[in-house]
């Protein structure tokens, strides 16, 4: 089966009769459908029911109409492919099969919880005995819902699952003329040049107009537990002839794939544009669930919505979402946002010692930090490759002569938490835990995987688990630890094929394992800080982060193109969650001091370098910084929304200016940075604005009653102003 196949199948709309039985073939519903609607208290959801078959109409904010053509646009509700179903190619007579197209509807349950109103869509599957439930939970005042399909075999026989969507979107444009009137945006998110946004014509991305149906799409996937090795987990769309934006995001710490095309009904003339939304699957990730009977499957959670406006409104619909929703809830860190050092980046690079360590301990304090983590390495003895002996998780006895205790008890002596680097999910292949049976590991074609180095701990093993809340309890009990760098190096790719029927289920289970073992983690130690990595932002999911508290954001160690990275990001990850670098180098002036400084402030500062070996001017900077970052801006980071004066920067280009706001229900802030470009930056800012830092090294501003200019005075300079 073709990706052509997957998209227009019997399964997305099943999806063939997406509008079944249409009196006109035109892809609208005829007069004779029944419908009702579901509102949330900022959507409007429409089905109708044809021939007992539910089917998904357009969903847009309250108070916002459609064209009636647009309205009547329609396909399943629920995608669904099972093998040994017909799955048609593109332009051929759609027949029965999938079973996405033939279910029948139920009934729907419509209620309310703490969180606002829920739906619950209910099918069956004559044929293969199926019951699907399609759950909708929406939240008060957030122009979304989240998303989940459950399906349960309550046949004799067992049924494969090929593809089971947990959302779909339709009516997003005329299914003919849709070039000019949409915008996709998706963001490329590479090793060290993370949140990079475009925005994308359909056919740009290969959804091309031909007058017909298509027979590609706009997609992005990931396949393995590197889940934004390549693109963030969501995307945009918007129309602007409707002037509304539609946007999702796929809460999974695993396999993914989106598209969006169009398909027909009858013939070969298309008759919707959709997007269909999912975790793992057959086609893209390898992951075909066998059904046993009495066994129920869920699909992972996908945020959608809809806002009048486009991209920047959708991303502060989804920081909203975000951060009342996702963010683990953990007031004593999350309220307070605290400052973090951490000795790795542009600093001891994976090679701490006791003499190392103790001047950037007193010099961090010095300057202001909350928390001082030691990165890679600690458990290694000197010359000895830190990466592939990990999974002991022992101290060294060579680099802590004193013990490792003397220096965590210096941290907190010196008034900060200790914390330290952690790669639990992997175990090196010279590391003790390489002499553990095959069933605590990844397996394909009966031998244990190895990436990077590294054996898979395969966390379905309770013994996997067990063994490291060992760890954990002899970290934060004995040695009290308060904040972990939880690490991932390597990507599992397709998955295991061990007590799995298939590499991408087995992948799924281990995924689903992971986030349990972390929930019941934190319940154990509530005071616990967990920083989700995956050298850098590999996963960069809400997956994770709903159940994490901090996200690193990348490894890129050229601190002028970290503007552009992090003003990228903040569309990914609240910015209460998103954690930056600042790390002046040895040698640093006060302009690099400040622009590191400026870089993190309006986020999570993740500060590093050798501030023990800054010269005054530059340890100056990074002090005020920090003191103004706690004292005027971050009680506002957890409350706020990004905004984009610029729009998306690229990290390729050192040339335009870059800017980023993060605006509360209280204050605004605007970071605003000159790379190699021009001396002044001229913003579209009405309101009064000042600069809030640095006020010492001649950046000047120039405001009228129509926009405000920034001049500064030498290139590689930046500032945060105040409104």
């Amino acid at each position: 089966m073709n990706r052509r196949t997957f998209l227009i199948s019997s399964g997305v709309a099943g999806i063939g009769a997406l509008v079944s039985n249409s009196a006109s073939g035109n892809g609208t519903e005829p007069e004779s459908a029944e419908a009702f609607s579901w509102n949330t208290s900022e959507l409007q959801f429409q089905f109708s029911v044809v021939e007992g078959r539910l089917r998904q109409h357009l969903i847009l904010p309250v108070g916002v109409d459609a064209s009636p053509e647009l309205q009547q646009r329609a396909g399943v509700e629920t995608a669904l492919l099972c093998s040994g179903e017909d799955s048609p190619d593109s332009g051929m007579k759609q027949s029965a099969g999938s079973p996405g197209e033939r279910m029948k509807f139920v009934t729907k349950n419509d209620q309310r919880n703490k969180q606002g109103k829920t739906l619950i869509l209910k099918h069956t599957d004559a044929d293969l005995h199926l019951n699907l439930q399609s759950h909708y939970q929406a939240f008060e005042g957030l122009p979304l819902v989240r998303r989940h399909v459950e399906i349960t075999n309550i046949g004799a026989e067992p049924v494969g699952i090929d593809y089971l969507s947990s959302a779909m979107l339709h009516g997003l444009a005329d299914p003919v003329h849709y070039d000019g009137e949409l915008k996709i945006w998706l963001a490329y998110n590479s090793w060290m040049a993370e949140g990079q946004w475009h925005s994308f014509r359909p056919s740009e991305l290969g959804f091309v107009e031909n007058g017909r149906t298509s027979w590609s799409q706009a997609s992005a996937g990931s396949v393995g537990s590197w889940s934004t090795e390549k693109y963030l987990p969501m995307g945009v769309v918007e129309n602007n002839k409707l002037g509304v934006a539609w946007f999702w995001q796929i809460e999974h710490n695993g396999s993914w794939y989106w598209e969006v095309s169009n398909l027909a009904a009858r013939g070969i003339r298309a008759s919707d544009v959709y997007a269909y939304l999912g975790g793992p699957d057959q086609l893209h990730s390898q992951a075909w669930k066998n059904l046993e009977p009495g066994k129920t499957y869920r699909t992972v959670p996908v945020a959608i919505g809809c806002v009048r406006g486009g991209f920047q409104e959708a991303v502060q619909a989804l920081t909203k979402y975000r951060q009342q929703i996702c963010v683990r809830k953990s007031p004593a860190q999350q309220l307070t946002c605290p400052v973090i050092f951490n000795d790795y980046m542009n600093c001891l690079w994976g090679d701490p010692t006791e003499e190392k360590e103790l001047p950037l301990i007193d010099a961090a304090a010095a300057v202001g930090c909350e928390y001082f983590v030691i990165d890679a390495g600690w458990y290694a003895e000197r010359n000895e490759d830190w990466s592939s002996t990990v999974g002991a998780w022992q101290p060294s006895k060579t680099r802590w002569p004193r013990g490792i205790r003397f220096v965590l008890d210096r941290i907190r002596e010196r008034g900060m938490v200790p914390g330290l680097w952690l790669e639990p999910e992997v175990a090196g292949k010279r590391s003790v835990l390489a002499q553990k049976p095959d069933s605590w590991f990844f397996m394909r074609h009966g031998r244990r995987v190895i990436k990077n180095s590294r054996l898979l701990l395969d966390f379905r093993n309770s013994e996997v688990r067990s063994y490291l809340d060992g760890v954990f309890e002899r970290l934060v009990k004995d040695y009290g630890i308060g904040y972990i760098k939880m690490d991932y190096n390597t990507d599992t790719l397709e998955g295991t094929a061990q007590n799995a029927d298939s590499l991408g289920q087995g992948l799924l289970e281990h995924n689903r394992a992971v986030l349990n073992w972390l929930d019941r983690l934190l319940d154990r130690y509530p005071e616990l800080v967990i920083e989700n990595c995956g050298s850098g932002g590999g996963r960069m999911d809400y997956g994770m982060l709903s159940h994490t508290q901090i996200q690193s954001c990348t490894d890129q160690e050229e601190y002028l193109r970290l503007p552009a990275i992090a003003t990228g990001s903040t569309a990914g990850v609240a910015p209460s969650q998103l954690a930056i670098w600042s790390y002046p180098r040895q040698g640093a002036d006060a302009d690099q001091a400040s622009f590191n400084m400026v870089t993190a402030m309006l986020m999570r500062i993740h500060q590093s370098g050798h501030l023990a070996q800054l010269d005054a001017s530059a340890a100056a900077q990074v002090k005020e910084g920090i003191r103004v970052y706690k004292e005027v801006i971050r009680e506002h980071i957890p409350d706020s929304v990004p905004f984009y004066p610029f729009g998306m920067p690229d990290v390729t280009n050192s040339i335009n200016p870059i800017a980023l706001g993060i605006q509360s229900p209280k204050r605004s802030f605007i970071a605003v940075w000159r790379i190699d470009g021009d001396a002044e930056v001229r913003l579209q800012i009405k309101e009064p604005v000042e600069i809030l830092y640095p006020k010492d090294l001649g950046i000047t501003i120039r405001q009228s009653s129509e926009d405000c200019v920034v001049e500064f005075p030498r290139p590689r300079m930046g500032c945060v102003l105040i409104q």
